[in-house]
Protein backbone atom coordinates (compact mmCIF):
# COMPACT_ATOMS: atom_id res chain seq x y z
CA UNK A 1 0.00 0.00 0.00
CA UNK A 2 2.98 2.18 1.09
CA UNK A 3 4.19 2.27 -2.58
CA UNK A 4 0.93 2.98 -4.09
CA UNK A 5 1.30 6.41 -2.67
CA UNK A 6 3.61 8.10 -4.01
CA UNK A 7 1.72 7.50 -7.58
CA UNK A 8 -2.16 8.53 -6.05
CA UNK A 9 -0.41 11.97 -5.05
CA UNK A 10 1.36 12.34 -8.17
CA UNK A 11 -2.06 11.81 -9.80
CA UNK A 12 -4.03 13.71 -7.45
CA UNK A 13 -1.15 16.84 -8.29
CA UNK A 14 -1.04 16.42 -11.91
CA UNK A 15 -3.89 18.43 -12.84
CA UNK A 16 -2.71 21.22 -10.72
CA UNK A 17 1.27 20.96 -11.57
CA UNK A 18 0.11 21.20 -15.28
CA UNK A 19 -2.25 23.88 -14.90
CA UNK A 20 0.64 25.63 -12.55
CA UNK A 21 3.05 24.71 -15.58
CA UNK A 22 0.63 26.23 -18.31
CA UNK A 23 0.17 29.81 -15.72
CA UNK A 24 4.09 29.98 -14.66
CA UNK A 25 4.77 29.67 -18.88
CA UNK A 26 1.73 32.55 -19.97
CA UNK A 27 2.75 34.84 -17.20
CA UNK A 28 6.61 34.87 -17.36
CA UNK A 29 6.47 33.94 -21.34
CA UNK A 30 8.73 31.03 -22.75
CA UNK A 31 12.36 31.07 -21.11
CA UNK A 32 15.45 30.30 -23.45
CA UNK A 33 17.52 27.49 -21.75
CA UNK A 34 20.42 26.03 -23.57
CA UNK A 35 21.80 22.95 -23.26
CA UNK A 36 25.26 21.40 -23.63
CA UNK A 37 25.44 17.74 -24.13
CA UNK A 38 27.91 15.24 -23.54
CA UNK A 39 28.15 13.35 -26.86
CA UNK A 40 26.58 13.92 -30.80
CA UNK A 41 22.95 11.79 -30.23
CA UNK A 42 22.84 8.52 -28.93
CA UNK A 43 20.43 6.79 -26.92
CA UNK A 44 21.04 8.87 -23.35
CA UNK A 45 19.37 11.57 -25.32
CA UNK A 46 16.00 9.68 -25.78
CA UNK A 47 14.11 11.80 -22.92
CA UNK A 48 15.53 15.31 -23.92
CA UNK A 49 15.05 14.28 -27.47
CA UNK A 50 11.01 12.88 -26.33
CA UNK A 51 10.19 16.26 -24.49
CA UNK A 52 11.06 18.15 -27.19
CA UNK A 53 9.08 16.06 -29.70
CA UNK A 54 5.99 15.78 -27.70
CA UNK A 55 6.09 19.67 -26.62
CA UNK A 56 6.51 18.74 -22.96
CA UNK A 57 9.56 21.65 -22.61
CA UNK A 58 7.20 24.62 -24.47
CA UNK A 59 4.22 22.84 -21.82
CA UNK A 60 7.09 24.33 -19.03
CA UNK A 61 7.42 27.52 -20.51
CA UNK A 62 10.60 26.60 -21.74
CA UNK A 63 12.49 27.01 -25.11
CA UNK A 64 15.11 24.47 -24.97
CA UNK A 65 18.17 24.45 -27.19
CA UNK A 66 20.03 21.21 -27.26
CA UNK A 67 23.79 21.31 -28.02
CA UNK A 68 26.35 18.50 -29.13
CA UNK A 69 29.69 17.95 -27.10
CA UNK A 70 32.70 16.34 -27.99
CA UNK A 71 32.65 14.50 -24.00
CA UNK A 72 31.81 14.72 -20.71
CA UNK A 73 34.58 16.62 -19.57
CA UNK A 74 34.68 19.26 -22.11
CA UNK A 75 31.34 19.43 -21.30
CA UNK A 76 31.37 20.53 -17.46
CA UNK A 77 34.25 22.64 -18.91
CA UNK A 78 32.82 24.69 -21.06
CA UNK A 79 29.06 24.90 -18.55
CA UNK A 80 30.67 25.75 -15.64
CA UNK A 81 33.65 28.21 -16.78
CA UNK A 82 31.29 29.82 -18.76
CA UNK A 83 27.86 32.24 -19.75
CA UNK A 84 26.98 29.97 -22.88
CA UNK A 85 25.14 27.35 -21.35
CA UNK A 86 22.70 26.96 -18.69
CA UNK A 87 22.50 23.65 -17.98
CA UNK A 88 24.99 20.29 -19.13
CA UNK A 89 24.36 16.96 -19.35
CA UNK A 90 27.31 14.67 -18.54
CA UNK A 91 28.96 11.61 -17.05
CA UNK A 92 28.91 13.17 -13.27
CA UNK A 93 31.82 11.49 -12.05
CA UNK A 94 33.37 14.38 -14.34
CA UNK A 95 31.41 17.27 -12.95
CA UNK A 96 32.94 16.08 -9.26
CA UNK A 97 36.27 15.85 -9.83
CA UNK A 98 35.80 19.32 -11.74
CA UNK A 99 34.34 20.79 -8.69
CA UNK A 100 37.12 19.44 -6.39
CA UNK A 101 39.49 21.45 -8.54
CA UNK A 102 37.65 24.21 -7.96
CA UNK A 103 35.27 24.56 -11.11
CA UNK A 104 32.24 25.86 -9.55
CA UNK A 105 29.52 23.12 -11.20
CA UNK A 106 26.75 20.92 -9.03
CA UNK A 107 24.43 18.51 -10.07
CA UNK A 108 20.67 18.91 -10.34
CA UNK A 109 19.12 15.48 -11.41
CA UNK A 110 21.25 11.77 -11.51
CA UNK A 111 19.18 9.26 -14.52
CA UNK A 112 22.15 6.56 -14.52
CA UNK A 113 22.93 6.21 -10.58
CA UNK A 114 25.77 3.57 -11.27
CA UNK A 115 28.83 4.10 -13.29
CA UNK A 116 28.66 3.55 -16.65
CA UNK A 117 32.19 2.38 -16.96
CA UNK A 118 33.04 -1.14 -17.23
CA UNK A 119 34.52 -4.78 -19.12
CA UNK A 120 32.89 -5.57 -22.64
CA UNK A 121 33.71 -9.26 -23.45
CA UNK A 122 32.21 -11.43 -26.34
CA UNK A 123 30.13 -13.73 -25.95
CA UNK A 124 31.06 -17.60 -25.06
CA UNK A 125 34.49 -16.29 -24.09
CA UNK A 126 34.52 -17.37 -20.86
CA UNK A 127 35.63 -13.97 -18.83
CA UNK A 128 32.73 -13.29 -16.14
CA UNK A 129 34.65 -11.76 -13.89
CA UNK A 130 38.30 -9.70 -13.52
CA UNK A 131 40.01 -13.10 -12.34
CA UNK A 132 39.54 -14.56 -16.13
CA UNK A 133 42.04 -11.68 -17.87
CA UNK A 134 44.80 -12.98 -17.29
CA UNK A 135 46.86 -13.43 -19.48
CA UNK A 136 44.33 -11.85 -22.24
CA UNK A 137 44.89 -8.97 -24.72
CA UNK A 138 42.44 -5.90 -22.97
CA UNK A 139 42.24 -2.49 -24.60
CA UNK A 140 41.79 0.91 -23.04
CA UNK A 141 41.88 4.61 -23.03
CA UNK A 142 44.28 6.43 -21.38
CA UNK A 143 43.62 9.77 -19.77
CA UNK A 144 39.83 8.18 -19.71
CA UNK A 145 37.83 8.06 -16.78
CA UNK A 146 38.20 4.23 -16.63
CA UNK A 147 41.87 4.12 -16.23
CA UNK A 148 42.38 5.31 -12.38
CA UNK A 149 39.97 2.16 -11.64
CA UNK A 150 41.77 -0.66 -13.82
CA UNK A 151 44.05 -1.49 -10.42
CA UNK A 152 41.31 -1.96 -8.61
CA UNK A 153 39.02 -3.81 -10.76
CA UNK A 154 41.85 -6.30 -11.27
CA UNK A 155 42.68 -6.71 -7.74
CA UNK A 156 39.34 -8.05 -7.23
CA UNK A 157 39.94 -10.84 -9.38
CA UNK A 158 43.72 -11.16 -7.26
CA UNK A 159 45.61 -9.93 -10.70
CA UNK A 160 47.63 -6.81 -11.26
CA UNK A 161 48.24 -4.79 -14.83
CA UNK A 162 51.48 -7.23 -15.72
CA UNK A 163 49.21 -9.95 -15.36
CA UNK A 164 47.30 -8.58 -18.60
CA UNK A 165 48.33 -7.46 -21.88
CA UNK A 166 47.11 -3.57 -21.68
CA UNK A 167 47.06 -1.66 -24.92
CA UNK A 168 46.45 1.99 -25.05
CA UNK A 169 43.96 2.96 -27.68
CA UNK A 170 42.59 6.24 -28.74
CA UNK A 171 39.17 6.53 -27.89
CA UNK A 172 37.65 6.86 -31.26
CA UNK A 173 39.38 3.46 -32.36
CA UNK A 174 38.77 1.33 -29.24
CA UNK A 175 35.29 0.31 -30.53
CA UNK A 176 36.69 -0.88 -33.65
CA UNK A 177 39.48 -2.71 -32.56
CA UNK A 178 37.57 -4.48 -29.93
CA UNK A 179 34.64 -5.28 -32.43
CA UNK A 180 37.60 -6.45 -35.56
CA UNK A 181 38.96 -9.10 -32.49
CA UNK A 182 41.80 -7.05 -32.15
CA UNK A 183 41.68 -7.45 -28.12
CA UNK A 184 40.40 -10.25 -26.24
CA UNK A 185 37.78 -7.32 -23.92
CA UNK A 186 37.79 -3.67 -23.40
CA UNK A 187 37.46 -0.80 -20.90
CA UNK A 188 34.95 1.23 -21.93
CA UNK A 189 31.39 3.17 -21.47
CA UNK A 190 29.31 0.09 -21.51
CA UNK A 191 25.77 1.67 -22.79
CA UNK A 192 26.96 3.62 -25.64
CA UNK A 193 29.40 0.99 -26.75
CA UNK A 194 27.77 -2.31 -26.12
CA UNK A 195 25.24 -2.14 -28.82
CA UNK A 196 27.77 -0.58 -31.20
CA UNK A 197 30.19 -3.36 -30.81
CA UNK A 198 27.39 -6.18 -30.00
CA UNK A 199 26.45 -5.60 -34.16
CA UNK A 200 29.98 -7.53 -35.32
CA UNK A 201 30.63 -9.44 -31.76
CA UNK A 202 28.60 -10.34 -29.70
CA UNK A 203 29.16 -9.28 -26.07
CA UNK A 204 28.32 -8.72 -22.50
CA UNK A 205 29.31 -6.34 -20.51
CA UNK A 206 30.97 -6.37 -16.33
CA UNK A 207 29.98 -3.24 -14.80
CA UNK A 208 32.80 -1.52 -12.24
CA UNK A 209 29.83 -0.94 -10.42
CA UNK A 210 29.32 -4.47 -9.44
CA UNK A 211 32.91 -4.46 -7.87
CA UNK A 212 32.79 -1.83 -5.63
CA UNK A 213 33.49 0.80 -7.87
CA UNK A 214 30.20 2.95 -7.94
CA UNK A 215 29.84 6.83 -9.16
CA UNK A 216 26.82 8.54 -10.52
CA UNK A 217 26.93 8.54 -14.01
CA UNK A 218 24.79 10.55 -16.59
CA UNK A 219 23.01 13.37 -15.33
CA UNK A 220 22.26 17.23 -15.59
CA UNK A 221 24.26 19.98 -13.80
CA UNK A 222 24.61 23.86 -14.03
CA UNK A 223 27.35 26.28 -12.33
CA UNK A 224 26.78 27.88 -9.42
CA UNK A 225 25.92 31.21 -10.67
CA UNK A 226 23.18 29.63 -13.21
CA UNK A 227 21.55 27.81 -10.09
CA UNK A 228 21.15 31.56 -8.68
CA UNK A 229 19.99 33.14 -11.44
CA UNK A 230 17.63 30.72 -13.30
CA UNK A 231 16.89 28.01 -10.02
CA UNK A 232 13.32 28.04 -11.47
CA UNK A 233 14.09 27.50 -15.14
CA UNK A 234 16.48 24.78 -14.69
CA UNK A 235 14.31 22.80 -11.89
CA UNK A 236 11.55 22.90 -14.47
CA UNK A 237 13.74 21.60 -17.09
CA UNK A 238 15.01 18.89 -14.80
CA UNK A 239 11.68 17.44 -13.68
CA UNK A 240 10.71 17.32 -17.83
CA UNK A 241 13.73 15.58 -18.25
CA UNK A 242 12.64 12.79 -15.09
CA UNK A 243 9.32 12.49 -16.23
CA UNK A 244 10.46 11.92 -19.97
CA UNK A 245 12.35 9.06 -18.56
CA UNK A 246 9.85 8.14 -16.57
CA UNK A 247 7.10 7.55 -19.36
CA UNK A 248 10.24 6.02 -22.09
CA UNK A 249 10.42 3.12 -19.55
CA UNK A 250 7.35 2.43 -18.75
CA UNK A 251 6.88 1.01 -22.22
CA UNK A 252 7.59 4.07 -24.76
CA UNK A 253 11.30 3.04 -25.94
CA UNK A 254 10.21 2.92 -29.29
CA UNK A 255 9.11 6.26 -29.13
CA UNK A 256 11.71 7.39 -27.62
CA UNK A 257 14.19 5.97 -30.39
CA UNK A 258 11.79 7.49 -32.88
CA UNK A 259 11.88 11.19 -31.44
CA UNK A 260 15.61 10.85 -31.05
CA UNK A 261 16.10 10.60 -35.09
CA UNK A 262 13.05 13.13 -36.32
CA UNK A 263 14.34 15.69 -33.36
CA UNK A 264 18.19 15.02 -35.64
CA UNK A 265 17.72 13.72 -38.68
CA UNK A 266 21.33 14.57 -40.41
CA UNK A 267 22.89 12.05 -38.30
CA UNK A 268 22.04 9.50 -39.85
CA UNK A 269 21.11 7.53 -37.25
CA UNK A 270 20.39 3.51 -36.56
CA UNK A 271 17.21 2.58 -34.84
CA UNK A 272 18.77 -0.74 -33.91
CA UNK A 273 21.66 0.65 -31.38
CA UNK A 274 19.78 3.41 -30.28
CA UNK A 275 17.09 1.65 -29.03
CA UNK A 276 19.84 -1.22 -27.94
CA UNK A 277 21.65 2.03 -25.95
CA UNK A 278 18.17 2.56 -24.35
CA UNK A 279 17.49 -0.73 -22.94
CA UNK A 280 21.50 -0.98 -21.94
CA UNK A 281 21.00 2.12 -20.04
CA UNK A 282 18.20 0.87 -18.06
CA UNK A 283 19.94 -1.68 -15.83
CA UNK A 284 22.00 2.10 -14.76
CA UNK A 285 18.97 4.12 -13.69
CA UNK A 286 18.14 1.07 -10.51
CA UNK A 287 14.27 1.45 -11.31
CA UNK A 288 12.00 1.57 -9.30
CA UNK A 289 13.35 5.31 -8.05
CA UNK A 290 14.33 5.12 -4.09
CA UNK A 291 11.05 4.82 -2.46
CA UNK A 292 9.83 8.65 -1.61
CA UNK A 293 11.73 10.21 -3.93
CA UNK A 294 11.11 11.03 -8.08
CA UNK A 295 12.56 9.40 -10.50
CA UNK A 296 16.79 11.39 -11.21
CA UNK A 297 16.38 12.89 -7.65
CA UNK A 298 19.94 12.65 -6.07
CA UNK A 299 20.03 10.28 -3.53
CA UNK A 300 22.94 11.49 -1.09
CA UNK A 301 23.87 7.60 -0.25
CA UNK A 302 25.22 7.55 -4.00
CA UNK A 303 27.09 11.05 -3.56
CA UNK A 304 28.81 9.14 -0.13
CA UNK A 305 29.55 6.04 -1.96
CA UNK A 306 31.06 8.07 -5.22
CA UNK A 307 33.77 10.26 -2.65
CA UNK A 308 34.83 6.85 -1.50
CA UNK A 309 35.44 5.78 -5.04
CA UNK A 310 37.25 8.55 -6.54
CA UNK A 311 39.32 9.23 -3.37
CA UNK A 312 41.12 6.29 -3.42
CA UNK A 313 41.68 6.50 -7.25
CA UNK A 314 43.27 9.92 -6.07
CA UNK A 315 41.11 12.01 -8.26
CA UNK A 316 39.27 13.96 -4.88
CA UNK A 317 41.33 15.68 -3.00
CA UNK A 318 39.17 18.24 -1.54
CA UNK A 319 36.12 17.54 -0.85
CA UNK A 320 35.38 14.88 1.60
CA UNK A 321 31.32 15.09 1.64
CA UNK A 322 29.07 14.18 -0.84
CA UNK A 323 26.39 16.33 -0.55
CA UNK A 324 28.69 19.32 -1.30
CA UNK A 325 28.14 18.27 -5.22
CA UNK A 326 24.29 18.09 -5.56
CA UNK A 327 21.84 20.68 -5.20
CA UNK A 328 18.54 18.59 -3.82
CA UNK A 329 14.81 19.50 -4.34
CA UNK A 330 14.95 20.21 -7.88
CA UNK A 331 13.40 17.44 -9.06
CA UNK A 332 9.87 17.53 -8.21
CA UNK A 333 7.58 15.26 -8.17
CA UNK A 334 4.18 17.12 -9.07
CA UNK A 335 5.79 18.77 -12.03
CA UNK A 336 6.98 15.54 -13.52
CA UNK A 337 4.15 13.91 -13.17
CA UNK A 338 2.23 16.13 -15.17
CA UNK A 339 4.59 15.61 -17.97
CA UNK A 340 4.19 11.78 -18.65
CA UNK A 341 -0.37 12.38 -17.24
CA UNK A 342 -0.65 13.56 -20.46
Amino acid sequence: MNALIPRILGRLLAGCAGLALAASAAAQGVEKLKVRLDWTPWGVHAAMHLAQQKGWFSAAGLDVQMEDGNGSVTTVQIVGAGDQFDVGHAALASMMIARDKGLPVKAVAVFARLSDVGLLVPQGAGIKGPKDLKGRKVAYTAGSLEAPFIDAFLAAGGLKKGDIDLINVDAAGKAATYAAGRADAAFSTIPFFLPVVSQTRPSDAIRFADYNLNMPSFGLFASEAKLASRREAIARFASVVAGAWQYVYNGHEDEAVDAIVAQRPQAKLDKKVLRGQVDALRGFFQLPATAGQPLGAPVAADWAVAVKTLGDAGLLKSIKDGNDFYVPGLVRPAALTAVVAK
